[in-house]
């Protein structure tokens, strides 16, 4: 039933990107060009998701188990550090230079768009770069001085 319900809200999810325009770069680029032709349509988009997502975040605070009886685990953390803002500002570097961010970018390359192969290559290249980096700083931090 998990798999079924993974599977269901990523199609879902997969749908709601494409007819929102998400999954379209130049949509994407042009919503983020403050100084050009402007497209507002997409902080409608992100208004509803910031909606929904309060909605669900308020029912899953007073649950202890998800509606398919898994285990809540919500974050506890609310701390912004130094790696937040960093994570942040290349994470905009991305959207703003590429027009996609990971969801989205999946999606473009199950549609075939080209340019969504070379982000999602270049999107797991850095998540593999970010994972060593974090494995060897793990390792050192446990290294006796």
């Amino acid at each position: 039933m998990s798999v079924f319900a993974s599977l269901l809200a990523g199609l879902v999810f997969g749908l709601g990107l494409i007819v929102s325009g998400m999954a379209d770069p130049a949509k994407v680029l042009g919503f983020l060009d403050l100084g050009g032709a402007w497209d507002p349509s997409l902080a409608f988009v992100m208004a509803g998701a910031i909606a929904v997502g309060a909605l669900a975040f308020a029912v899953a605070r007073k649950r202890t188990v998800s509606f398919l009886g898994a285990t809540m685990k919500l974050p506890t953390s609310r701390d912004i550090d130094g790696r937040l803002v960093i994570g942040s500002v290349v994470f905009g570097i991305g959207w703003g230079l590429a027009g996609f961010c990971p969801g989205p970018g999946l999606v473009a390359l199950g549609m075939g768009e080209v340019k969504a192969l070379v982000f999602v290559a270049a999107m797991l290249v850095g998540m593999g770069a970010f994972e060593l980096i974090e494995r060897r700083r793990r390792t050192a931090s446990m290294q006796p001085a």
